[in-house]
């Protein structure tokens, strides 16, 4: 059973809710056959996916270019496109059965923003100009997904991660292998904050120099680790103004 739209999607999707209510009604169907989403996970498609992730669209500047890392069914980057057409959203996932999903999705949904590109982070970076803004829905440690997308990200550009409430704690444990990758000081944000309770955590990292594999400074064994991680690992099935912030 596809769940009903809160009253809060309005004021997330706007004049796309029609497009949202759509694509809730393929995860509940297509998504739940195809293994994607958990049949569980179905009554609250809305409050714990599509709105939570939607909310992340005010932290992205206009006509930003945006890299999904390790898509999965379309959550975030999907639900991005969505609610702001203005974003050329690319959303890179391996494995075969989510990005036949999502190439369908794009297509019954008619967005023309989106592309879809099947491959790990670390293998398709030589194919992707730098992105003003990557993002990932984290299930990996942020010394992981640090070496996954800032490679990703323009100098100046931004890697968006969602995260729950250990945030600080993994802020503070990886902030060297962070600053080998490039990146600035890691910021929490609360997206939909005063809109939707409880708020969405998102880590900001700015990156701020481009750093070639195998060159990060400072040498240590976090460093090296989140090198390790950049060059081998895969990626995970989950990652304008501002949202409120308080620094981990």
């Amino acid at each position: 059973m596809v769940p009903a739209s809160p009253a809060v999607a309005a004021s997330v999707f706007g004049a796309r809710l029609g497009i949202a209510e759509q694509y809730a009604g393929l995860l509940a169907t297509e998504g739940v056959v195809r293994g994607l989403i958990g049949p569980r996970e179905t009554p609250r498609l809305w409050d714990r996916h599509l709105v939570n992730c939607g909310v992340m669209a005010e932290m992205i500047p206009a006509g930003a270019s945006v890299v999904d890392v390790g898509s999965g069914a379309g959550l975030p980057g999907l639900v991005l496109a969505i609610a702001r057409p203005d974003l050329a959203v690319t959303l890179v996932e391996p494995l075969a059965r989510r990005t036949s999903f999502l190439e369908e999705a794009v297509f019954v949904l008619g967005l023309d923003n989106v592309t879809v590109l099947r491959g790990r982070a670390e293998e398709v970076v030589d194919q992707l100009p730098g992105a003003d803004v990557v993002t990932a829905r984290a299930v990996a440690a942020l010394d992981k997904l640090a070496g996954w997308c800032l490679p990703l990200a323009a100098v100046g550009g931004r890697l968006l991660a969602m995260k729950g409430s250990s945030a600080a704690e993994e802020i503070a444990e990886h902030a060297a292998a962070v600053e080998a990758l490039g990146g600035g000081a890691a910021e929490i944000r609360l997206c939909g904050d005063g809109l939707i309770d409880p708020p969405t955590t998102v880590v900001e990292i700015v990156k701020e120099r481009h750093v070639l594999p195998g060159r990060q400074r400072g040498g240590s064994g976090a460093a090296r680790g989140a090198s390790r991680s950049s060059r081998s690992a895969g990626t995970g099935n989950r990652g304008g103004g501002r949202g409120r912030s308080r620094r981990g």
